[in-house]
């Protein structure tokens, strides 16, 4: 046998491997959860401060002049996260597919999903705040 034939041959993993992968991407899905409640944090008080700001001008006139007020923070804090829930997200995936050419039985995760919804989320908060006068 060749060395290019022993090379592609599929060599079945033992147990310790399979263990090591399955901890490897575990711990890849602890790291995007991570950054889901990092960007979950940044779009909830991004959102948070637009709106209690509105309530206050509404309530008590309070008007913020200058070209970075209130408003322009909290887009900027939700589009921040967003973009801090995508790039943590991108990453995640590529992390994934790595492993998954060298051990072909690694499991799909569903933090992925969570990430796309609250990413969903994140850019309605930022089409409110943005759309809203």
């Amino acid at each position: 046998m060749t060395v290019q034939a022993a090379a592609d041959e599929k060599v079945s993993p033992n147990a310790a491997t399979i263990l090591a992968t399955d901890r490897t991407r575990l711990a890849h899905d602890r790291t995007l959860m991570a950054w889901v409640r990092t960007a979950t944090s940044l779009i909830s008080f991004g959102f948070t401060i637009y709106k209690f700001f509105q309530y206050l001008q509404e309530q008590q006139g309070v008007r913020h002049e200058g070209r970075f007020g209130p408003r322009q923070y909290g887009t900027l804090m939700i589009a921040i996260g967003i973009i801090a829930l995508v790039i943590a997200t991108v990453q995640h995936r590529r992390d994934m597919k790595t492993l998954r050419a060298h051990y072909h039985e690694v499991p799909y995760s569903m933090v992925t999903v969570l990430a796309g919804l609250i990413s969903l989320l994140g850019v309605i908060a930022l089409v409110a705040v943005i759309f809203r006068q």
